[in-house]
C-alpha cells in the first residue's frame, strides 16, 4: 500500500468534511484555477475538466503527494445553474428549481505528483425538487446560507426538505466529493482507505 502524503485541491469546506470521512490524513491547497466554462463546453466535460486542472495545479508543486481536485456543475435542463453567490441569485435559482429535475454532475480526480498519472471519475446524481413556497425558500436560505453552492442546493440540513428524491448511485457525490469513485481511485494509486 502506498502512503504518498494526501492533499485536498480544494477550499471547500464540505469537500473538507467529506474527505476526512475516509480517517486518512491530508493537507488542504488552493488550486488557483480559472473555472470559466469554454465555449461550447458540455457540463460534463467543464466538470472533469476542472477536477483535473484543480489537482495538476497542486500536484506541479508537490511531486510526493496525491492530490485530490473536485468539481460540480449543476444543470437545469440546458441551463449551468452556478454558485448564486448573492440572496437574490439564489432565490431566482430554487424559483427555478421548483417541481424541476435539476442533474448534478460531480467529477473527481486524483493525480500523482510525481509523473503526473492521472484518473478520474464523473458521479451523476439527479435531483427531483418539491413543489415548495417562496416562505421555504426564504426559511431555507436563512437557515443554510447555500450561496457557496452550486444551485443553492444543500441537503446536509434543511435543504433536504425541498427534495422529492434523489437518483443516483453516490449520495455524498451531491454534497461534493464523491467518495465511492474517490475510494476506487485511490486504490488504484495503492492508497488503501481503513475499513
Amino acid at each position: 500500500m502506498s502512503f504518498l502524503p494526501l492533499i485536498l485541491a480544494s477550499t471547500s469546506p464540505y469537500r473538507r468534511e467529506l474527505l476526512a470521512r475516509l480517517r486518512l490524513p491530508f493537507d488542504v491547497a488552493n488550486p488557483k484555477v480559472d473555472e470559466t466554462p469554454r465555449r461550447g463546453e458540455l457540463p460534463a466535460e467543464l466538470a472533469l475538466r476542472l477536477a483535473v486542472a484543480k489537482a495538476t495545479a497542486v500536484a506541479a508543486s508537490n511531486p510526493d503527494s496525491l492530490v485530490i481536485g473536485g468539481d460540480q456543475v449543476a444543470v437545469l435542463g440546458e441551463t449551468v445553474l452556478p454558485k448564486p453567490l448573492t440572496h437574490e441569485k439564489a432565490v431566482a435559482q430554487l424559483r427555478a428549481m421548483r417541481a424541476r429535475r435539476v442533474s448534478f454532475l460531480t467529477a473527481v480526480a486524483v493525480v500523482r505528483g510525481a509523473d503526473g498519472e492521472t484518473r478520474a471519475r464523473l458521479v451523476p446524481c439527479h435531483v427531483d425538487f418539491r413543489e415548495y413556497s417562496d416562505d421555504a425558500i426564504e426559511r431555507y436560505l436563512q437557515a443554510e446560507k447555500p450561496y457557496d453552492c452550486a444551485g443553492a442546493a444543500k441537503i446536509e440540513a434543511l435543504g433536504i426538505a425541498l427534495v422529492r428524491r434523489l437518483e443516483g448511485k453516490d449520495p455524498t457525490a451531491l454534497i461534493g466529493l464523491p467518495l465511492i469513485a474517490l475510494v476506487d481511485l485511490l486504490a488504484e494509486f495503492g492508497c488503501g482507505v481503513p475499513a
